[in-house]
């Protein structure tokens, strides 16, 4: 069996496959057009996010038998045409939960803590204890939308707190020791944090607006480590200025690109985003929640692992 690696991964991957017997070719450069002139000789694929692997794509391959994703999401390549031509698809979401639980447990804990911004006061020479004064995570209710994987991981690292963790998911009876399920309107009346773990799809995308936003009884925190696509920045910003919302952690962001490597699809910079960047109380990283030392080898090690399962 032939695999291309379009994208560079951890060692391990290709060594493990070459100690399998698999072929492995690599092309990290070549644009997407280019690739499609050569894919027929190749069994596989290894991707992240470099480009989309669409219906163009896939009729450009004679032989394809599986596509791999090392991350956790799909949406980067049309599922439904793939499986309809018999590719079996693989993803890795075991391998960077327990990265994403641990950003987000950290994201909340330094906006609680006021970390980011009482370092940047100290490094200008600024001493300010009353207005650093940070809350406890104690006493609070996080609720979790969408309880898979990531879910499930950020709620495992709650279980040393003194907080109430409920969850609102398409799916009945996904529950567990760490997290209770509840209805929609539970959560939004209950909750204190909130912290998004949907996948990319129709459902989640531009999820959490003003309607949502509004139906939440509480002001509230806004965790999102997900997919930028879920949250409407327009309205975020909004909530945070009228105080719905009382502050952000924001790991992706509306304005990605699908690549996940740069931000902006274009050069403007939305106004709403000169908000987000200039306001304290909101806390920005460049999607990276999965993105851990250790994470990178457990990605890779899954694929391995998830391919050798189906086709060795």
């Amino acid at each position: 069996m032939k695999i291309l690696h379009i994208d560079s991964n951890h060692p391990l991957l290709i060594n493990q496959l070459n100690d399998l017997g698999y072929t492995n070719d690599k092309d990290y450069t070549s644009s997407k057009s280019e690739i499609e002139e050569k894919i027929y000789q190749y069994d596989g694929i290894v991707i992240r996010s470099r480009f989309k692997i669409d219906k163009e794509f896939i009729d450009a391959t004679k032989n394809l038998k599986f596509i791999a994703r090392v991350g956790a999401g799909l949406e980067s390549i049309d599922c439904e045409y793939a499986l309809s031509k018999g590719i079996k698809l693989i993803s890795a979401p075991e391998g960077n939960r327990n990265a994403v639980g641990e950003h987000t447990l950290g994201m909340i804990l330094s906006l609680f803590n006021k970390l980011n911004k009482s370092d940047r006061e100290i490094r200008k020479g600024k001493w300010l204890r009353e207005e650093n004064r940070g809350i406890e995570l104690d006493g609070k209710t996080i609720g979790i939308i969408g309880y898979g994987n990531m879910g499930k991981a950020f709620s495992k690292k709650l279980k040393g707190f003194d907080v109430e963790v409920i969850c609102y998911d398409i799916k009945d009876n996904i529950e567990d020791e760490n997290c209770k399920q509840v209805s929609l309107e539970e959560l939004q009346e209950k909750t204190d944090i909130l912290s998004l773990h949907t996948p990319f799809n129709e459902l989640s995308q531009k999820m959490v607006n003003t309607s949502l936003i509004n139906g939440f009884k509480k002001s509230f925190w806004l965790i999102n480590t997900a997919r930028g696509s879920a949250v409407v920045t327009k309205d975020l910003v909004r909530a945070l200025q009228n105080g719905k919302i009382l502050g952000a952690g924001l790991d992706v962001l509306e304005y990605e690109k699908g690549s996940f490597e740069n931000l902006f699809e274009n050069d403007n910079l939305p106004t709403v985003f000169e908000y987000l960047i200039n306001t304290e109380n909101v806390l920005l990283s460049p999607h990276v929640a999965g993105w851990a030392v250790e994470s990178k080898i457990k990605l890779a090690q899954t694929i391995v692992d998830k391919i050798k399962h189906k086709f060795y």
